[in-house]
């Protein structure tokens, strides 16, 4: 069996030596825009840095609008380092992309432009393969707010500064990094996301209430295993569909299935069952899996989802909302304000979600608006984008961001 394995990996990377080399060529023929570095004052001065695959694109897709806010102030570009990637990215970012296949390619635009901020939407191993150019400041503006293990990875400390979103992020990091001066390296800036307009790609029956049920993936190890598609998720679509009187939008992480075939054939089963139910009900009910994440929370009156970022967005409408308990015994779970004051779904009480969707939405959760301060901020119309952008230009334009 090792030896099928290996050949089978090998055949694999094969493949994708062959399809990078076709890739390449295309862009040296067709695509030479992703090589493009402008002159004079039209040079880049703050970058987004992307060096993963387009099944991570959900990374930077949220950020999309933040940034094309910011380029109407500075000139600013995607930096990614892989082919694939650069040509998907070119089809769908409003943002200029240069493609960096190799450090060379990266030297070049450190060298022509006048590059004074670089934002990481994750951890990527090839980060630090830009990280190595003291010039610009290093920011880490993650792809969202959470209380998994990731948010306070001791690689932080690598960047000059953590763009959070607001006080639970501060008090997060001050608990369990060492030698990492808070007040000096954060800037609390929001959530930008929650200040664009988003056009729902669905309609709806706008007559009845819409349930979002937004599960994350099984995650790459026992410590990251939130998601409930198996646990929760058959039993609470199916309470749905039996009760008809909820639109229903399923939203599964993009990754779900990366690591468990049974955990992606889980999807797949609830994608059937809504496709069938959908073309016999008055309700809808949609798998969703387009690329934008934001309509969303528009649209649903009441959301379910796991212990990720998912929940810390939609945490911010005020809307009332679910956590799901995971059932494995080895998730890392911690003391969360967020989730002290948030429902959450056991198991057990999956096929009860119409009755406990129908409560949660009559009644107001008095302690929501406390919460969402301390997570987020000011969440007025327009205020943490106002943050983002203050922030980031502060740095670019030659000050420094603080932790206040």
């Amino acid at each position: 069996m090792k030896v099928v394995d290996t050949l089978g990996n090998a055949a694999s990377y094969a493949t994708t030596r062959l399809k990078a080399r076709a890739h390449r060529k295309y862009i040296a023929q067709h695509a030479t825009e992703l090589s493009h570095l402008p002159t004079g004052g039209e040079r880049y001065q703050a970058a987004l840095y992307f060096a993963d695959e387009m099944v991570n694109a959900y990374q930077i897709r949220q950020w999309y609008e933040p940034f094309k806010q910011l380029a109407e102030q500075v000139p600013t570009v995607v930096i990614t380092r892989l082919p694939a990637t650069a040509l998907a990215l070119r089809e769908e970012c409003p943002l200029p992309v240069y493609f960096a296949p190799a450090i060379e390619d990266v030297e070049r635009l450190v060298d022509t432009q006048d590059l004074r901020t670089v934002f990481y939407v994750n951890q990527n191993i090839r980060n630090f393969q830009m990280m190595r150019f003291n010039e610009p400041w290093h920011v880490f503006i993650c792809h969202g707010e959470s209380e998994k293990a990731y948010m306070w990875s001791n690689q932080l400390k690598a960047y000059d500064y953590v763009f959070s979103a607001g006080q639970a992020a501060s008090d997060r990091l001050a608990k369990h990094l060492r030698n990492f001066d808070v007040e000096t390296r954060t800037f609390k800036v929001g959530r930008p996301q929650i200040d664009v307009e988003y056009l729902a790609p669905y309609s709806l029956n706008e007559s009845l209430p819409t349930v979002l049920y937004a599960p994350t993936w099984e995650g790459d190890r026992p410590s990251m295993n939130y998601g409930s598609v198996r646990s929760h998720g058959m039993a609470l679509v199916d309470a749905l569909i039996k009760d008809g009187g909820f639109n229903l939008i399923f939203r599964p992480h993009p990754r779900s299935g990366m690591n468990s075939a049974k955990y992606g054939e889980a999807v797949q089963s609830i994608r059937d069952k809504l496709q069938l139910a959908d073309s016999t009900s008055s309700a809808r009910f949609l798998f969703d899996d387009t690329a934008h994440w934001g309509w969303q929370w528009a649209k649903a009156d009441v959301s379910i989802t796991d212990i990720s970022a998912v929940a810390y967005d939609f945490l911010a409408t005020g809307k009332p909302m679910f956590v799901t308990t995971p059932i494995s015994a080895e998730a890392t779970l911690i003391d969360s304000p967020a989730l002290a004051h948030v429902p959450a779904l056991a198991q057990e009480d999956a096929a009860n979600v119409p009755t406990l969707a129908r409560h949660a939405m009559a009644e107001k959760n008095l302690e929501l608006a406390e919460v969402v301060e301390y997570y987020f901020g000011d969440i007025q119309p327009g205020a943490s984008m106002a943050r983002f952008i203050d922030a980031s230009l502060r740095l670019i334009r030659g000050g420094e961001a603080s932790g206040k």
